[in-house]
C-alpha cells in the first residue's frame, strides 16, 4: 500500500499551476455520449476518478484515444450503455451521470449505487426526480436503478435542492430532449459552467450558463467538438491555505482569480490575504494572520454554502488554515454530517479544537502542529489534502496513509509540491 512520508515545518516557493477541474471532467466524460462524433477533450486531470471514468466508457464501446498526457478524443459511435461495468461505477459518483446520456441517446440503462466520498448521505432523488420530469420512469431497488425512457420531452424543472450533480444530470438529458426545458434552482458553480460551455460547442442551445436558472432548447442532435477544460478551483483553494500556513510565498499560475471571490472575503476572516496579477494569483509570505472579528467583537464564523458561496469542498483546508491563525473561529460546515470527522486527526497533532456536533467546530489558534510519524488516514480526497497540507505545516515527520484518496482528485500532488520545495516522498508498493 502505498503511503505520503512528509517532513513538514520548511517553506515552499515558486511557481505552480492548477489541474484541470474535476468537477468538470467526469461530467463532460459522460457527455461524450451524447454524439456518435469526435469529442476532444483537453486539460483532463490525470487523476483516479477520470482513469477510472475513461476505463468505464471504454468498456461499454466509446472509442478512446490518448492524444497527450492531458487530452483524450471520445467516439460513442458504437457505445452499448444499458448495463456498464458495476465494479468500476461503484468506485466513483458521478457513474450516476451516464444516466442523462444513456436515456438521450439510448432509452435504458442499469446502474448501481455509485461510490465516491464517504462524507455523510448524498442523496440522489434530485437526479430521479429531474429525469422522470423529462419522460423517464426510474425503479429503485436496494442495489441498482433501473432506468427507462421511449422519448424524453422538454419539461419546466424546479430542482429539490441546489445539487451540482443533480443540475448536470438534467442538463445532459435535456439538451437532446424534444422542445424546451428550464431549469430552476440550478446550481451553477464554474464546473457546471465548463459543462454547458462544451456542450454548447457540440451544438446545444444553452442559455442562462452561470446563474441558477438554466434554459435549454432541445436539439436532434449534437457534433464533434474539442474543447478545453479549466483550472480546479478547489485546487487552487488548497493550495493558497498550503502557501498560508507555511509561511511561503506561491505564485499559483491560470487560477482564474473570479472564481476566487468568496474565498478571499472567506480567508480575509482569518487575515489572509493575496494579489492577483492577470490570471494568476500570489500568495506573499509570512502574513499576520488574526482572526478579524465581526461587528460588537462577535467571534466570525466560516460556512459552506452553494455557490457563488464558499464551497464545501474547501472546508476542509479552512479549518487547517484555522489552526494557525490568532484568534477563535466557529466552522460550519452546512452540507454533509461526516465532513468534519476527520478533525481529530488534527487535535492528535495539537490543533485546539471542539468538535460540536457533524457539521460545527470551534477552532482555537495558533497551535504548533507536531507530525504524526505513526500515521494519518485519509478518509476522503478533501480530508486527505487537508491532512497533507497540515502535515507540510507540523513541526517533524508524518506518514499518510490511503493516499489513493487523494490522487482521486489531485494530479501527481508529491512530484508538484516536492518541485516547490516541500519534502514529501511516496512510498510502498
Amino acid at each position: 500500500m502505498q503511503r505520503f512520508v512528509i517532513e513538514g515545518g520548511h517553506r515552499l516557493a515558486g511557481t505552480i499551476t492548477p489541474s484541470g477541474n474535476k468537477n468538470a471532467a467526469l461530467p463532460l466524460l459522460a457527455a461524450a455520449l451524447l454524439t456518435d462524433e469526435r469529442l476532444v477533450l483537453h486539460n483532463l486531470p490525470n487523476i483516479g476518478d477520470v482513469r477510472t471514468k475513461i476505463e468505464l466508457l471504454a468498456e461499454i464501446g466509446v472509442s478512446v484515444e490518448q492524444l497527450s498526457p492531458n487530452s483524450y478524443a471520445f467516439s460513442a459511435r458504437a457505445m452499448q450503455p444499458t448495463q456498464p461495468n458495476p465494479q468500476l461505477c461503484r468506485k466513483i459518483r458521478t457513474s450516476i451521470l451516464l444516466a442523462g446520456p444513456a436515456l438521450a441517446r439510448g432509452g435504458a440503462i442499469t446502474l448501481p449505487r455509485p461510490g465516491g466520498d464517504v462524507i455523510g448521505r448524498r442523496r440522489l432523488d434530485t437526479h430521479f426526480l429531474a429525469l422522470q420530469a423529462l419522460g423517464a420512469t426510474v425503479e429503485v431497488t436496494p442495489n441498482q436503478y433501473i432506468l427507462q425512457a421511449d422519448h424524453l420531452r422538454g419539461a419546466d424543472i424546479f430542482l429539490d435542492e441546489m445539487s451540482v450533480t443533480g443540475t448536470e444530470q438534467a442538463v445532459l438529458a435535456a439538451v437532446l430532449a424534444e422542445g424546451h426545458t428550464t431549469i430552476g434552482n440550478a446550481a451553477s458553480e464554474p464546473h457546471i459552467q465548463d459543462v454547458c460551455n462544451c456542450l454548447n460547442a457540440m451544438g446545444a442551445r444553452i442559455s442562462g450558463i452561470g446563474t441558477n436558472v438554466i434554459e435549454i432548447e432541445g436539439v436532434p442532435r449534437l457534433h464533434a467538438a474539442e474543447y478545453t477544460i479549466g483550472p480546479d478551483f478547489m485546487e487552487v483553494g488548497s493550495l493558497i491555505g498550503l502557501a498560508v500556513v507555511t509561511r511561503s510565498e506561491l505564485r499559483i499560475a491560470g487560477a482564474r482569480p473570479r472564481d476566487h471571490r468568496m474565498a478571499r472575503i472567506t480567508f480575509a476572516k482569518m487575515g489572509v490575504r493575496w494579489l492577483d496579477e492577470g490570471d494568476d494569483i500570489i500568495i506573499p509570505a509570512d502574513q499576520e494572520l488574526t482572526v478579524r472579528d465581526d461587528v460588537h467583537g462577535a467571534i466570525p464564523k466560516i460556512d459552506s454554502a452553494p455557490w457563488p458561496g464558499f464551497p464545501a469542498d474547501l472546508i476542509s483546508t479552512a479549518v487547517v488554515v484555522a489552526t494557525q491563525v490568532r484568534g477563535t473561529l466557529l466552522i460550519h460546515e452546512k452540507l454533509f454530517e461526516s465532513r468534519l470527522y476527520f478533525v481529530d486527526r488534527l487535535i492528535s497533532m495539537g490543533a485546539r479544537i471542539v468538535l460540536c456536533d457533524p457539521h460545527r467546530a470551534v477552532v482555537v489558534g495558533p497551535a504548533q502542529l507536531y507530525g504524526e510519524p505513526e500515521g494519518l488516514p485519509s478518509p476522503d480526497i478533501r480530508a486527505g489534502m487537508a491532512l497533507l497540507i497540515a502535515a507540510l505545516c507540523a513541526r517533524g515527520r508524518s506518514q499518510i496513509f490511503n493516499i489513493q484518496q487523494i490522487d482521486r482528485g489531485y494530479e501527481r500532488i508529491e512530484e508538484r509540491l516536492a518541485s516547490l520545495g516541500a519534502r514529501i516522498e511516496r512510498v510502498g508498493e
